[in-house]
């Protein structure tokens, strides 16, 4: 007879894959639930737990868009703001920052179809200076909003001035 308990090698192989980012094709973001293969999933979209939550999303899909979309937002913009002010940075590599948490807010899940779209939007909100280069690829720079932080660049300005 096998071992049973917390410490035999198949418990502890579960923990390891459990431990670990798992594809992003088997990623149920309403439950916010990873399955490791194709029927984990298939099994997970047919029990009563994710039907339940499909209902409470088709009543108001705007509204969970809206805050998936909100919350990748906030998400992106962190990693971008401690990167610093004036560090110019791929926004394919902030994204893979953002990923990189186990429990994040997947790019599928909001308004936005590609990271291309993303970032143009953050251009055109003034969040960030968004700009091409030759290559195709999308650089990104952090714009500080921060009230206190205009307000003392400012006051710095005016002392420049008057000296």
């Amino acid at each position: 007879m096998g071992k049973h308990g917390a410490m035999d090698p198949k418990a502890v192989w579960n923990r390891v894959k459990a431990k670990g980012l798992t594809k992003l094709r088997w990623y149920c973001q309403l439950c916010e639930k990873a399955c490791r293969d194709e029927n984990g999933y298939k099994c997970h979209t047919q029990s009563e737990s994710h039907l339940r939550q499909v209902r409470v999303f088709s009543e108001t899909p705007e509204q969970f868009i809206e805050f998936y979309s909100k919350e990748f937002e906030d998400a992106y913009m962190e990693v971008l703001r401690r990167k610093g002010e004036n560090v110019r940075s791929k926004a394919k590599a902030v994204w893979h920052e953002v990923i990189a948490e186990r429990h994040h807010i997947h790019l599928n899940a909001t308004r936005w179809l590609t990271l291309t779209e993303f970032v143009q939007y953050l251009g055109k909100e003034g969040l960030a200076e968004v700009d091409q280069d030759e290559e195709g690829n999308w650089h990104i720079r952090y714009i500080n909003r921060d009230p206190e932080v205009l307000k003392r660049k400012e006051l710095l300005a005016r002392k420049e001035k008057m000296d």
